[in-house]
């Protein structure tokens, strides 16, 4: 029964996010038990697809790129994959109307990881965010209101805003690995050998911004997202008061991480807030 193969596809995507991110799969957790597993459905597929261009570097990624793009057009419209993480994507994309240009902007962004190193202007800089970021708030949008696409016009700004500042606090993090390993530079007008606090300082209020936008809407979600989006904005927003305040060169040198205790911490201080009604 395809019901069975759909359950372990699933499974494979929910294994996915706790394998690849914990602070993402424990905000995850924390959603309605009834979206959690579209949610688990969407990190499979963009995972996936990050991982091809991001660490897959003793094989053809670009072949491996263009076959799993295949695979995933051809998922969308058999309404099947054999592949799980592409079946499950699937699942959750026609279950809310997905719109299909986000799933092309995702992938676009994916693709210019193969070959692009340097984001020399503003624009080009947000034309990535937008695809590799932004979209994917969007994604979860679609399933957080289910479907309603009133409510989804409503919060779709805000919803971008926190992609993006989740986006931009993962850059700031990896700067080292983004230089180093994958030769990449994303902040543009910004000399990462030369990184000194006047350009942190423009890049985290930049982050701030989006963060402030993206908090606008969270609260105004309904009550089965609100709880797991208010974490995962919890947490980025600790993660970046940590790289704040740590000294450019050591930002340059090392992966500034937030210690699993203090993950903790802040879910419960998290759940404190959202029970006595302060997430408003």
């Amino acid at each position: 029964m395809k019901s069975i193969f759909d359950q372990v596809s699933y499974h494979c995507s929910k294994v996915v996010t706790q394998s690849y991110s914990t602070s993402f799969a424990l905000a995850t957790k924390m959603l309605a038990p009834s979206i959690r597993a579209d949610i688990y459905n969407i990190y499979g597929f963009v995972r996936f697809a990050d991982e091809i261009v991001d660490t897959f570097h003793d094989y053809d990624k670009e072949q491996l790129f263009v076959n799993f793009e295949k695979e995933m057009e051809e998922a969308i419209e058999k309404k099947i994959s054999l592949n799980p993480i592409l079946n499950s994507f699937q699942h959750t994309y026609h279950k809310y109307d997905i719109p299909h240009h986000l799933v092309t902007a995702f992938m676009k962004s994916m693709r210019m990881d193969l070959s692009k190193k340097k984001y020399e202007t503003f624009d080009e800089y947000r034309e990535y965010i937008y695809g590799s970021a932004d979209v994917v708030g969007l994604m979860c949008l679609c399933v957080f209101v289910n479907g309603d696409k009133e409510k989804y016009e409503e919060l779709k700004e805000s919803a971008m805003a926190l992609g993006s500042a989740f986006q931009k606090v993962n850059f700031l993090r990896d700067l080292k690995a983004d230089y180093e390993e994958l030769n990449r530079t994303y902040f543009p007008n910004t000399n990462l050998l030369e990184l000194d606090e006047e350009s942190k300082r423009r890049i985290v209020n930049e982050i701030k911004a989006d963060f402030a936008v993206g908090y606008s809407g969270i609260i105004k979600l309904p009550e089965q997202a609100k709880f797991g989006v208010y974490t995962a904005y919890r947490y980025y927003k600790k993660l970046l008061h940590k790289l704040q305040g740590t000294p450019p060169l050591e930002i340059k040198n090392a992966r500034i991480r937030v210690p699993n205790y203090q993950k903790f911490g802040l879910l419960a201080q998290s759940y404190l807030n959202y029970k006595l009604q302060l997430v408003q």
